[in-house]
């Protein structure tokens, strides 16, 4: 799947699955097996907090 943003930029998108519930999900990169891949909702739980 791609994406046409802004500019006309085409982002690809990735079919992966969440390291932590097990959903497929897509991601805007390439997964590798060395790193966790989160889908939206399970990315925001690992997320760390901003600090202003």
């Amino acid at each position: 799947m791609s994406f046409e943003g802004r500019d006309n930029f085409k982002r690809e998108f990735h079919k992966a699955t969440c390291s932590d519930c097990g959903n497929e999900c897509e991601v805007p990169f390439k997964p590798s097996e060395d790193r966790p891949v989160y889908c939206r909702d399970c990315f925001q739980k690992h997320k760390k907090p901003r600090k202003f």
